[in-house]
């Protein structure tokens, strides 16, 4: 097959193309490994970055990232739809898939549609909880295009469920878990992860990394922080991530923050803890995310304590030790006091991206198929 994918150039905070990062950049490389042709289109939404193309080793196919930018003012932002028209009636795809946000999944819906072949839109959130969605007339931009795809795949089980109930589709919708790259989050010894990040040695060690926001519920660990530091005497935080100016992380000398730190490092911080910490809000992006920081940690063999909510709620059920109330700090410094006293570790099954993708490809090949008879 001939693919296009379209999707965004940064995502959570990484560079899709150069740091070749998690789901936007495995699902074209996997397909590509697959034996298919894959031409990636990224566009980034900050003005003064240069455009560029690079090919990747990914035999027996062949993928392709291009990437593009708004221009001067973002003036380039009018043309771009009809200039990856262009691009992609020169490439010839038998399918496009959309992803990343809104835009996206609606350009990939939008070219599809002229190009005449079935389209895929991947939902690796909820985009309705985006801060575009706030933007008059996206949400139903959104459901326009997801509705006119033959595919949808849904990064939880929850999100699955809301789609297909909410959207009104014709063609299939599938959960498709993102998964994490086992080559680097693997367990690893956990002095000699406390030494490549200067943590302490002996000390027992709780944390999380990613995004320290609000609206990612990160107070409730602040705050049960509150509770551990005086009932833990021992027990260290550690924290990696940007924060909101208004939220900083908290201050002493039991409280290690690292700032922001490459992906590999995360791996390093993870296998470095005694427990890991998965924070979400009951919101309308916290109910239907899949957070991937739960398989990188597991995957590292780390305790964990999550927000029960969503797919983690789903993801955990056969472990309740491991869940707290959404909000509730106290809760939270209970079960965390909990899993430093008598660890509980998950047994969830984490399939790689090949394995995924080997798995959705003969979807693709169907809808290709019976665009090809139609």
């Amino acid at each position: 097959m001939r693919i296009a994918f379209v999707c965004k150039r940064r995502y959570m905070g990484k560079d899709v193309i150069l740091d070749r990062y998690a789901r936007l950049y495995e699902i074209p490389r996997q397909l590509a490994r697959l034996g298919h042709t894959v031409e990636s289109i990224c566009l980034d939404y900050r003005t003064g970055t240069e455009p560029g193309r690079w090919e990747h080793q990914a035999a027996p196919g062949t993928l392709h990232w291009e990437a593009h930018a708004p221009g001067r003012f973002g003036f380039g932002m009018v043309s771009y739809p009809w200039r990856m028209l262009a691009r992609l009636r020169d490439f010839a795809p038998d399918l496009v898939v959309g992803a990343s946000d809104i835009p996206q999944v609606a350009l990939g819906a939008w070219l599809a549609r002229r190009l005449r072949v079935p389209f895929v839109a991947d939902l690796y959130d909820n985009f309705e909880g985006f801060g575009q969605a706030r933007i008059p007339g996206m949400v139903p931009l959104l459901r326009r295009a997801v509705r006119q795809a033959s595919l949808v795949t849904t990064t939880s089980e929850p999100l699955r469920r809301y789609v297909q109930e909410t959207y009104g589709l014709q063609g299939m919708v599938v959960a498709m878990p993102s998964s994490v790259d086992k080559q680097v989050f693997r367990p690893s010894d956990r002095i000699d992860s406390r030494k490549a990040l200067g943590l302490p040695l002996d000390a027992p060690l709780i944390g999380t990394a990613g995004g320290l926001y609000r609206d990612k519920g990160i107070a409730a660990l602040y705050d049960a922080w509150k509770h551990l530091q005086r009932d833990c005497p021992h027990a260290h935080l550690v924290l990696a991530g940007p924060h909101e100016a208004s939220l900083p992380p908290p201050q002493g000398d039991r409280v290690h923050y690292l700032g922001a730190i490459a992906h590999d490092r995360v791996a390093d911080l993870f296998c470095a803890l005694d427990v890991g910490v998965m924070c979400i809000l009951d919101t309308p992006f916290g109910r239907y995310c899949f957070p991937q920081k739960a398989y990188e940690m597991l995957a590292c063999r780390l305790p964990v304590v999550a927000a029960d909510v969503g797919a983690m709620g789903a993801l955990l059920a056969a472990t309740p030790a491991c869940l707290y109330r959404v909000g509730d700090a106290a809760d939270l410094a209970r079960r965390l006091r909990a899993q430093l006293e008598s660890p509980t570790l998950p047994a969830v099954p984490i399939d790689d991206w090949q394995t995924l993708i080997a798995r959705l490809e003969p979807e693709l090949k169907a809808l290709v198929g019976a665009g090809a008879a139609a």
